[in-house]
């Protein structure tokens, strides 16, 4: 039921989910003074009904929780498929449009990834406007309609441009899906979702290879952008029918709209009618414009976003560096058809399912043991241990694969990855499970950037100094810049966070209304 004019200590300790870090406290002022103040107990605050309340995406039911993430996980995977599908034809369609630089045939599949860093900016934070469901589901429109087109594109020109515009849309699953899984899973079991969803933009693009190495060498390359188009639509209609919303403002508003259109004008003895999250000093102008700007208040403002963020960049620009010299190496060097090379990225997979597997069954394990041993307090810092496991395989699976070319070698690599990518996701929801969107789209943003530069110098690094040389010096970067991480973050994670003007702010708002165990 609605909540009229309640206490405010009885009303903030209402079960919620995200909100303006900027308003959030001064908005329930204002709220207060309204219903308590000039308003005179006339303004109708909509809240949820009780902390059982099942329309509360906390209270769903593990069946309905699962439906939801393997669909945002199934909306995650199908893009970065298409992000890597083109690379073993790349050659193909170079020598088709007559192209004959490296760099532009490289840039031909890595300018997807360019969309994907700037497409999450502002679609992650409409997401906390209009809601995650509509948002998702538009921009998964958006990247069919051109990924389709790039099928029929004519000349390089054209096939960069569809490649881009595709990548918006097809990067709002990588911020928003991080949002879904905040809104649902309780923060102890909130490891195995998190699995499950970010192995997804991993899996694709060891999976998207092999199929496009096939279709490459049996048909036309059209038919790599066909293909990924039609399984999109399937994934499209799941959407449709399964995929219900999370976010819990957009879920009180919508229950708002109902109570405002079954109140009589006439006889209606209230002012307003508006949900926890609303004051009346909020506009939509207002919002709209503080919430496009997060993203970017966050990648400037906030030095963990910053700092975890090109560790992502890192691994992530790594990951497509590497998968772009599988062809360099079992073609070119090894002479085999394209179709059997392409079975290489197999390890890639078996390494990404299996590394994530142990995570989902060890991840919320952790956390809760830290959080008991520290007194019942958790912090984002308890997701890490398992990242140093990453950070170590990571360069051993470069060395074993740059001078031996083992698939053994690709599959640690890829362990190395996942456990990393999961363990960093997972802080971000932790730490700014309020903005998770935002937070996810300002962390991806550098990533996104190296997902698409590093490809580029790959076939020049290679050629001067082979794959081995070049893997080492990889893998002595990883050793640098990757070892040290997870107990960097593990010390002075806290007091970074502490620095923060957001994370700060969320944390002290969801201890104050009794979030902190959600």
């Amino acid at each position: 039921m609605p909540t009229e004019a309640l206490p405010h200590e009885k009303r903030m300790k209402r079960p919620l989910a995200e909100h303006d870090a900027d308003d959030m406290v001064s908005e329930h002022t204002q709220a207060d003074q309204d219903v308590h103040g000039k308003g005179g107990g006339d303004v109708l605050v909509v809240d949820w009904d009780g902390p059982d309340d099942p329309q509360n995406p906390m209270n769903w039911t593990f069946k309905r929780k699962w439906l939801v993430t393997g669909i945002v996980s199934c909306f995650t995977f199908i893009s970065p498929v298409s992000s890597s599908m083109m690379a073993p034809a790349s050659e193909i369609i170079a020598a088709q449009f007559q192209v004959t630089s490296p760099a532009i045939t490289a840039m031909m599949t890595s300018m997807f990834i360019l969309g994907y860093a700037f497409g999450p900016l502002f679609l992650g934070p409409l997401s906390e406007i209009y809601g995650r469901s509509r948002i998702l589901q538009l921009a998964n429109l958006w990247f069919a309609i051109w990924n389709l087109g790039c099928g029929f594109s004519q000349n390089k020109n054209q096939l960069i441009v569809f490649r881009l515009m595709a990548g918006l849309g097809g990067g709002a699953p990588l911020s928003i899906g991080g949002g879904v899984i905040g809104d649902c899973w309780r923060i102890e079991e909130r490891g195995k979702a998190i699995a499950l969803y970010s192995l997804a933009p991993l899996l694709g693009p060891s999976i998207g290879p092999l199929i496009g190495a096939w279709i490459a060498q049996k048909t036309t390359w059209r038919w790599v952008f066909w293909s990924t188009t039609i399984f999109d639509v399937f994934i499209q209609v799941l959407g449709l029918l399964y995929l219900r919303e999370t976010y819990a403002p957009s879920i009180l508003e919508r229950k708002a709209d109902q109570i405002r259109k079954s109140m009589d004008s006439e006889k209606g003895h209230y002012r307003d009618v508006r949900t926890i999250y609303d004051g009346e000093h909020r506009q939509w102008q207002n919002i709209l414009k503080k919430s496009l700007i997060r993203p970017w208040r966050f990648f400037v403002y906030e030095p963990i976003i910053q700092l975890l963020g090109l560790y992502m960049a890192f691994i992530y620009g790594l990951m497509y560096l590497y998968l772009n010299t599988v062809p360099l190496v079992y073609e070119g060097v090894y002479h085999q058809r394209t179709g059997i090379a392409g079975l290489h990225y197999l390890a890639f997979g078996i390494g990404l399912s299996g590394a994530s597997q142990l995570n989902a069954a060890f991840m919320d394990k952790t956390y809760v043991y830290f959080t008991n041993k520290s007194g019942g307090k958790g912090r984002p810092e308890y997701r890490l241990p398992i990242m140093i496991l990453g950070s170590l395989l990571l360069p051993i699976g470069l060395l074993v694969s740059g001078w031996t070319a083992r698939a053994s070698g690709m599959a640690v690599f890829a362990a190395g990855v996942i456990l990393s990518y999961q363990c960093i996701q997972n802080y971000i929801i932790d730490a700014f499970t309020l903005h998770a969107a935002s937070a996810i789209a300002a962390a991806a943003f550098l990533r996104s950037l190296c997902g698409f530069g590093f490809p580029l110098f790959a076939p020049s690094m290679y050629s001067a100094l082979g794959f081995g040389k070049g893997d080492t010096i990889l893998a002595a970067a990883g050793i640098i810049i990757g070892c040290p991480a997870p107990f960097f973050f593990w010390k002075y994670g806290e007091r970074i966070r502490q620095a923060s003007r957001t994370s700060l702010d969320i944390q002290d708002f969801m201890t104050h209304t009794g979030l902190t165990g959600l």
